[in-house]
């Protein structure tokens, strides 16, 4: 079998009506393995979290290859395939995913470890592009909405003070939390505002503010 016949039946053909030789296993991880790669990259281009967590990311590569081999050794033999569904079947995953784009890639690295052992590579490159363009155009169409947390601290009788200068410098903003003690109030408040600085010094410009910090915002937009 030359190198043409292998990448046929690599990206086009399939691997179900054919005997599998070592080059065409080789081949199918190569690919899984090149793809998986390219997810990765978008995952840490596209990670929007405070804190990146890079064994995620390492495990959505380890992913594609490991479920590339269990297609491939399902197509292979019949019992084999049998009794790795009958093993696969008490696996139990008990670590939560917080993000729901974090279960996007999850599924997209198993989805290009299927493909590509099945022997359709080629329908794996192409959605894999649609993807990336799809998440590209969506992240920077919402780009704009990105919140923030404004946390401030002041004597209590300012308080209206600092909610006009949030006014006046947010496009949209709600109190999140407010605590009270002896006079002094913290107030939360998710601010959606295109020139953080300027808000921050006309907060910290006002009498009696004894403390401001704007935090990043990684939940959902609701401001």
């Amino acid at each position: 079998m030359n190198l043409r016949e292998l990448l046929e039946r690599s990206l086009l053909e399939g691997y179900a009506t054919t005997d599998l030789h070592i080059g065409t296993m080789f081949l199918c991880i190569g690919i899984t393995a090149a793809m998986a790669l390219y997810i990765f990259f978008v995952y840490r281009m596209l990670n929007k979290n405070s804190f990146y967590n890079r064994s995620f990311a390492l495990s959505l590569v380890e992913l594609a290859v490991i479920t590339a081999a269990i297609i491939l050794t399902i197509q292979s033999n019949i019992v084999v395939s049998l009794g790795m569904v009958g093993a696969l079947s008490i696996v139990r995953f008990r670590t939560a995913i917080k993000d729901p784009m974090d279960l996007v890639f999850l599924f997209w690295s198993i989805s290009v470890g299927i493909i590509c052992g099945a022997g359709f590579a080629m329908i794996a490159v192409i959605a894999s592009i649609a993807l990336t363009i799809l998440l590209v155009a969506l992240n920077l169409a919402h780009a704009e909405r990105k919140s923030q947390v404004l946390v401030v601290n002041a004597d209590e009788y300012i308080e209206e003070a600092v909610l006009d200068a949030v006014k006046a410098s947010c496009t949209a903003w709600k109190i999140r939390a407010r605590n009270v003690s002896q006079g002094d109030v913290n107030l939360a408040i998710e601010v959606r505002v295109k020139e953080p600085q300027t808000l921050v010094k006309t907060v910290m410009g006002l009498e009696h503010v004894t403390g401001v910090s704007l935090l990043e915002h990684d939940g959902e937009i609701t401001a």
